[in-house]
């Protein structure tokens, strides 16, 4: 397993997406974990918070191919799969929809209706369209980065739980801070000037997310994520508990964590560090509790407190 390989190709990615996006730190390396980890991504923040500079400086530095979908409540679900188009001499032919690409930028996610939404869900799960009764495998490697606005603005339609349950990770892109913001003006020319490079290929990322997952997790890691989640779906508070992809998302990006540290192998505190991004979009508080102004991330904060962490 080549650790080093993969702490040096992760700083060097990093390193060429901070040339076009100053700051975002955390969004930047959950987004390359989620890559590696072969999962989705939920980003959600205001306009103009660099959701889709992101994207595509981040496509760009894997080296892979990259499709925006600019989701509107008009939009059918062939508009993200593909169609056939059939002419008058009888000839078909397979119309690919921007589906099609390693890194797919669902932008407004929830501002298109739950019908097209679901038009992803295959894809996102089983890494494959199907057409017409046929089925098309997609490219490896696959990520759909799906933006949302912040709930209840104006238009939107609520992601359902499936589709939610089916990203990963969720992370916030914030306005920038006072001095990132100065950052941006003063360069803002050469920002606009500059094009992201290649710093890895697809092969390359394939290969990464082969030595992650030998990256050795122990049964106490184990036991703890177990733990956490288990005791988030007994919290008297909650309304939905977290499914199992929960655990397996901190389980997978844990891992990759660990790989991203230079080590072979997982600590409690790779958990901790994913415990808000994997499971908070995942949490669903009872009604009564709202009233009483708890919260997914307070339910997150105590269920941390209660459950001892493991010594390895």
């Amino acid at each position: 397993m080549e650790v080093n390989r993969a702490a040096d190709l992760y700083q060097n990615i990093m390193n060429e997406i901070s040339k076009v996006v100053i700051g975002k730190e955390q969004l930047k390396e959950m987004m390359l974990v989620e890559l590696i980890a072969g999962g989705h991504v939920l980003i959600e923040g205001p306009p103009g918070s660099a959701k889709t500079t992101l994207a595509n400086s981040f496509a760009s530095a894997i080296g892979g191919s990259f499709k925006r979908i600019q989701l509107t409540p008009d939009m059918m679900p062939s508009d993200v799969t593909g169609f056939y188009l059939y002419s008058t001499t009888g000839h078909t032919s397979f119309v690919p929809g921007p589906i099609f690409a390693n890194i797919v930028l669902a932008d407004e996610l929830n501002r298109t209706t739950p019908r097209t939404q679901a038009a992803l869900l295959e894809a996102m799960q089983e890494r494959q369209v199907t057409i017409e009764r046929e089925t098309f495998p997609l490219d490896e490697p696959f990520m759909v980065i799906g933006t949302q606005l912040q709930f209840g603005g104006e238009g939107t339609y609520p992601l359902t739980d499936v589709q939610v349950d089916r990203f990963m990770l969720r992370i916030f892109s914030d306005y920038s801070s006072l001095e990132e913001e100065e950052m941006v003006l003063n360069n803002i020319d050469s920002i606009d000037k500059h094009s992201i490079q290649a710093i890895a290929s697809t092969l390359e990322i394939r290969d990464i997310q082969a030595s992650a997952r030998q990256v050795q997790v122990s049964p106490l890691v184990n036991k703890y994520i177990v733990a956490i989640v288990n005791s988030l779906r007994n919290d008297p508070d909650m309304l939905s508990g977290c499914s199992t992809r929960a655990s397996i998302a901190l389980f997978k990006c844990a891992r990759v964590l660990a790989l991203f540290d230079g080590r072979d192998f997982v600590i409690p505190d790779d958990v901790k560090r994913l415990i808000y991004p994997a499971l908070e979009h995942r949490i669903k508080v009872k009604p009564e509790a709202e009233m009483d102004d708890v919260t997914p991330r307070m339910l997150l904060d105590r269920t941390l407190e209660k459950i001892p962490v493991p010594t390895i």
